[in-house]
């Protein structure tokens, strides 16, 4: 291979696309552009991360004294690492990449699919150590950024060391039978059960795309997954109208929260009050605080939704605890939401604030030590609240089976009270089609419309 010392570098280019007249280009991708022994080199990434992460790695390997391949670009340690790459080091390589642009949640979806494909993506090497090993190991140390990953126990390096001989390299994905083992194990739970088709669909996007990113990388020509016919049953998201409560027992379940332990029930009540008269999301309702509420003596009030506390396991977060504070759910770090509260909420809140106060911050609904609900027990107080609200047969049922069916039942009231999709949207937070989709169900009355209409068809 002929190689040279003389490379140059240039600034990374910004490639836009026009939006339309007086509209702003929007960023479309970045390239980093070098040359060596003066033959222009360009490599084009989706996020200027990505491009100035690889523009650092040429400019540390010419420092370091390394001879540039003419025909690749690359130096030679990139050429070799090219020709050896592993499907394990390029997911190690992903999730370090992606991490600090993506929310915690997005953060323990995006490794616990890899923790799924990983395993299968392997050849027949011996020592292989247990699954559940290779699990925990890929989820606790190897898809963690290197500052944030524990010291490792002989038996996790025994893990890793295995995986990195072990996997396959990425030639070998051409194969579409590799692709197609992978994309079985994400249809699977661990259990060997059918996945339901949002969580497969979730996990094939995840796979997707550190496909497309080895692809940008120039490590695939192609992305493996277009050649495999796999389908799974489509999920619609539409809501199970048997979960959807009627005013009535909503109100008795509120009731029955407040008898759920001597102090947890009574002080989630109007968290819970807030899913249900206010359609708020669990993580919008975690980071409502004082200053968001309007509150007036009489009439209606209104909430001004700016954040969320989603919770998530503090491997993932970047203040280390529960909960990290983030920006409303598809929008803007700085976007706000309001939404009209009727009287009932209002007095509601009210009441609550003058019993327990607020936390530091101005948040309402919190532990006696000021965090937030934890999940796990916000989930134990509303299974003893419908033991104690519903009969046995509908306890059985899927009837408010989730906290986050309130939300469901609140959002179904508005339409079928004939307000109009675009204002229920707006107060949802949701797009008009994505409601109108995920409600269709839920909406009283279209039969005995259409029904009307035909039969004034036939008799005219």
């Amino acid at each position: 291979m002929t190689t040279s010392y003389k490379v140059k570098f240039w600034g990374i280019r910004t490639n836009t696309r026009p939006q339309g007249v007086g509209k702003k280009p929007r960023i479309v991708s970045h390239t980093v552009r070098w040359t060596v022994d003066n033959r222009e080199k360009s490599s084009t990434f989706k996020t200027k991360g990505l491009a100035e992460s690889f523009l650092s790695d040429l400019r540390q390997a010419a420092r370091n004294g390394e001879a540039f391949d003419p025909e690749s670009g690359l130096p030679g340690s990139m050429v070799k690492a090219k020709d050896t790459r592993t499907w394990y080091s390029l997911a190690v390589s992903y999730v370090h990449a992606w991490w600090p642009h993506a929310a915690a949640k997005t953060r323990e979806g995006m490794t616990d699919s890899l923790a799924y494909i990983t395993p299968v993506l392997t050849g027949d090497v011996s020592g292989r150590p247990d699954d559940e090993e290779i699990r925990r190991t890929l989820l606790e140390y190897s898809f963690v950024p290197e500052d944030r990953r524990p010291p490792p126990s002989p038996k996790v390096l025994k893990v890793v060391r295995w995986l990195e001989a072990a996997s396959l390299p990425l030639s070998a994905l051409e194969d579409p039978k590799h692709t197609r083992a992978a994309l079985e194990a994400i249809s699977l739970r661990l259990d060997g059960k059918a996945a339901a088709a949002s969580t497969y669909r979730r996990k094939r996007a995840v796979f997707h795309q550190v496909l497309e990113y080895a692809v940008e990388l120039g490590e695939l020509s192609a992305n493996p997954i277009h050649k495999v016919k796999f389908r799974k049953v489509k999920s619609t998201g539409e809501i199970d109208r048997r979960s959807v409560v009627s005013p009535e027992q909503a109100r008795r379940l509120l009731v029955a929260v407040t008898y759920a332990g001597r102090t947890r029930g009574p002080m989630m009540a109007a968290m819970f009050a807030c899913m249900y008269f206010a359609g708020l999301r669990p993580a919008e309702a975690a980071g409502l605080r004082e200053a968001n509420c309007g509150l007036p003596a009489t009439g209606w009030g209104v909430l001004t939704l700016e954040t969320t506390r989603p919770e998530s396991n503090t491997r993932y977060t970047d203040s280390g605890e529960a909960n990290d504070e983030r920006g409303l759910k598809h929008r803007g770090r700085k976007a706000t939401r309001r939404v009209p509260i009727p009287p009932e909420l209002v007095a509601v809140l009210r009441e609550h604030i003058d019993r327990y106060g607020v936390a530091e911050d101005g948040r309402l609904f919190r532990t006696r030590s000021g965090k937030s609900f934890p999940g796990s027990t916000v989930s134990m107080v509303w299974k003893q609240a419908r033991m104690y609200a519903f009969t046995p047969d509908q306890v059985a049922s899927p009837l408010a089976g989730r906290p986050y069916d309130l939300r469901h039942a609140a959002v179904s009231l508005w339409l079928n009270a004939g307000v109009h999709a675009p204002e229920v949207a707006e107060r949802a937070g949701h797009g008009v089609d994505v409601l109108l989709r995920v409600y269709a169900k839920c909406i009283d009355g279209q039969h005995e419309t259409a029904n009307k209409r035909i039969m004034e068809a036939l008799t005219t």
